[in-house]
């Protein structure tokens, strides 16, 4: 009876590593046919941009809202702005420093975000934003200056002659599955029953989207020139952020990897299966439908990026960060091309994945990867910068 357990347990430790066990080989990714963008649900082909966005385009984000990232609410009762500290001297006199408490109210519930900016000092016009989302540390958004890191180094930022602001997740959404309804969804709680209802990657892009409307009214921004900026999940939610609202500028994400820019059909490194069982309250319930299902997802992420079109999209890789799948990441941006050609823009990608440290800067569509390891470093927001500069000196 011993050994009949002991058989019964191993196998069932050889079933469980079968299923979470996570591909790195290209040989094993899996045939898929990425599903059509230029399509219509009812079999019309897309050939001109106004098909796109009033027909196509309205379809895809229907289908990743009910079966992905779920739905987006745009109602709340009122949205208040107060500046809680301003130094006009910050950076030793390079910048102006503002910390803003926004507040949104909806049906007697209430949600607080605490966003940092700085802004050039000596700009002679409203300046050029970089919004970033922060999933890490909030020792990463300092405002004093006295704690710096690559996550956001605000002084390489400004020394460009950009803005830049800083939110923490935490206020939309704690990242922790026991906690995560605190927050955005207090406002919205009829989302946490819904199937396709907004989990905590959509708390997030709504924060984004309340920082917007604050930017909005503040005269030293220029809210036409917005770039949104995440890593990780936080790029995940950068991504979805685009789709949903196009008052934003450009996007940059950061090693997004699953349910980010990396393709899902490749099963290469992270899986929908794996994401949603470590991470359940990330995305909508629907989702889960997908877990070791990829096929018959009705989307995929070059769709996701596609929506951002004409609008600009920069992605990232890291050498050491298999898990977030560098060929599948660019696959999907390259994948994207047709949407921006129906706008008659035409892409500078590389024919295919780049080596280390060769970025593709130039709008519409940019990509690089770096060495080293999953994170958002001083090189990439070096391109970052250096991308958008491209693209802004265009207009």
């Amino acid at each position: 009876m011993n050994r009949f357990k002991a058989l019964v347990g191993l196998a069932l430790i050889l079933i469980t590593s079968a299923t979470f066990a996570q591909n790195y080989d290209e040989k094993l990714v899996p045939k898929y046919t990425l599903p059509d963008m230029l399509t219509t649900l009812n079999g019309k082909k897309v050939k001109r941009k106004d098909v796109w966005e009033h027909t196509r385009r309205l379809e895809l984000l229907k289908l990743f809202e009910d079966n992905v990232y779920g739905q987006m609410p745009q109602d709340f009762d009122s949205i208040k702005y107060q500046i809680t500290h301003l130094d006009n001297s910050a950076m030793g006199g390079k910048a102006v420093l503002k910390e803003i408490d926004i507040k949104v109210f909806r049906q007697q519930q209430s949600v607080g975000i605490h966003l940092v900016m700085f802004t050039p000092l000596h700009a002679r016009q409203a300046s050029p934003l970089f919004l970033l989302i922060n999933n890490r540390g909030k020792n990463n958004m300092d405002p004093a200056r006295i704690s710096k890191t690559e996550f956001w180094p605000a002084e390489q930022v400004i020394d460009s002659g950009y803005a830049t602001a800083v939110f923490h997740v935490s206020d939309l959404a704690p990242d922790r599955k026991d906690s995560y309804a605190n927050g955005v969804l207090r406002l919205y709680p009829e989302q946490l029953k819904a199937p396709n209802g907004m989990k905590a990657i959509g708390a997030w892009a709504w924060g984004a989207s309340r920082v917007m409307d604050y930017l909005q009214t503040d005269k030293s921004v220029d809210a036409k020139k917005v770039a949104i900026v995440g890593h990780s999940r936080g790029g995940k939610a950068a991504l979805w952020l685009m789709a949903q609202d196009r008052r934003f500028a450009m996007c940059f994400a950061s090693c997004s990897g699953n349910t980010g820019a990396a393709l899902s059909r490749r099963r290469f490194g992270e899986t929908i299966e794996k994401i949603n069982a470590t991470f359940p309250y990330w995305f909508c319930d629907n989702y889960k439908k997908y877990n070791n299902n990829e096929d018959d997802l009705p989307v995929d992420q070059h769709m996701l990026i596609a929506l951002s079109a004409p609008r600009p999209v920069y992605t990232t890789n890291a050498t050491k960060d298999k898990w977030a799948d560098p060929s599948g990441s660019y696959m999907a941006i390259k994948a994207a091309e047709p949407v921006y050609e129906l706008y008659r823009i035409k892409s500078a990608l590389y024919a295919s994945l780049p080596p280390p440290n060769r970025p593709a800067l130039q709008p519409p569509l940019g990509y690089h990867l770096r060495e080293g390891i999953h994170d958002l470093t001083a090189y990439d927001w070096d391109k970052f910068i250096r991308f958008a500069h491209n693209y802004y000196q265009k207009q």
